[in-house]
């Protein structure tokens, strides 16, 4: 037995929705947590710093999370039909994980007051959720080439 008959391969579709659903859920709980930070900065003031944050977000989307979000999807059509599950991070981007998690850790040890923590909180994870839309975009075109392409054979097109 090789060791390629343990790789867990999926059709390339799942590392789409993968990548989707994995971006979409850790952007949601940032989002959330930095909420809830603000929740006890009453409504003026903690909208502000919701609203900074979001500001942020929409620049971090612009000008970065678009960008590896898209560069990832090129990476992902490149790999063969079936792929090992876990190839839908670039084995760099498990690195980058791990980086972002301990400044996470290292940030919320911190003395920074959680209201100003959730700006921060709130910009990465709507930047976060915001790409996931380019995997879910695509995801669906890739769908609809494929029943495209089923109809086509089933009517002899």
């Amino acid at each position: 037995m090789t060791l390629s008959h343990l790789k867990p391969a999926v059709p390339k579709c799942w590392l789409f929705a993968v990548s989707g659903v994995v971006w979409s859920l850790v952007g949601l709980m940032m989002l959330v947590t930095g909420l809830g930070w603000l929740a006890p900065e009453g409504f003026m003031r903690g909208t502000g710093f919701m609203l900074a944050g979001l500001a942020l977000a929409a620049m971090a989307f612009r000008w970065g999370f678009s960008g590896i979000a898209r560069k990832n999807i090129r990476r992902l059509r490149r790999l063969p039909q079936r792929g090992c599950f876990f190839a839908f991070q670039a084995w760099q981007g498990y690195l980058i994980i791990m980086t972002m998690i301990a400044f996470g850790v290292v940030l919320r040890q911190s003395s920074i007051p959680k209201s100003v923590q959730a700006i921060v909180y709130t910009a990465i994870g709507g930047a976060l959720l915001m790409g996931s839309l380019h995997y879910y975009f695509h995801l669906t075109r890739m769908m609809q080439g494929a029943a495209r392409r089923f109809a086509d054979r089933r009517t002899g097109a």
